[in-house]
């Protein structure tokens, strides 16, 4: 039998550089080696609202997210099962029918803001990485993310980090930091804290393939 795969969550604010440490693991652990899991493929339909619907939706709430289809998919690539990941289109704020197809591999990377505020997948994990960042550069992120990526406006971006993105940090992501095995500021930048993860990763991966 093959060894278990090795659940990491990775979470952290919006904006807090979760992309780039994911980046630094998949280019020195091996991209090969790695299923990579972003929670908001989750995210729920909502093709009949208005096209601006922030006001309408908490997209920070856990409730704007199917985590339950996240938990039994992270779930079955454990077990050494592959899923068919979900592909949301933010510009029109739904799913769309074609889907991704994720073999199960020695390192399943897990990544959101929301995913450790979530018992169940909590459980999966068998290292959980927090990214801790200034909630002024977190912002600017964002906005910079959402005016290239996602269509919006600035107005939009700033009245929706006031109404719920800043709200809903407070009350799901900031507390919970405390589940987090490593705690990692200045994000993927942080040379030291990237070497130690990556060798911890190692270090696991080689217990595993001995056990």
């Amino acid at each position: 039998m093959p060894p278990t795969p090795l659940v990491i969550g990775l979470a952290g604010g919006t904006g807090s550089g979760k992309t780039t440490v994911a980046n630094v693991i998949l280019q020195r652990v091996g991209a090969s080696r790695i299923a990579y899991v972003p929670h908001d493929a989750y995210y729920r339909s909502y093709a009949d609202l208005p096209p601006d619907p922030q006001g309408a939706i908490n997209w920070d709430h856990p409730d704007a997210l199917d985590t339950d289809l996240m938990v039994a998919q992270v779930a079955a690539l454990k077990a050494g099962r592959a899923i068919d990941l979900p592909v949301y289109d933010f510009t029109t704020n739904q799913r769309t029918p074609a889907t991704r197809r994720v073999e199960s591999q020695p390192i399943i990377l897990v990544e959101g803001i929301l995913i450790f505020a979530n018992a169940g997948l909590r459980a999966l994990f068998d290292m959980k990485i927090f990214v801790d960042t200034d909630a002024d550069l977190r912002f600017i992120r964002r906005l910079e993310r959402d005016l290239a990526e996602r269509g919006r406006t600035a107005q939009s971006v700033i009245r929706q980090y006031l109404a719920t993105v800043r709200p809903m940090h407070l009350e799901f992501v900031e507390p919970s930091k405390r589940y987090a095995d490593i705690i990692v500021p200045q994000g993927g930048r942080n040379e030291v804290a990237m070497s130690m993860i990556v060798a911890r990763m190692e270090s696991l991966l080689a217990q595993a393939a001995t056990a």
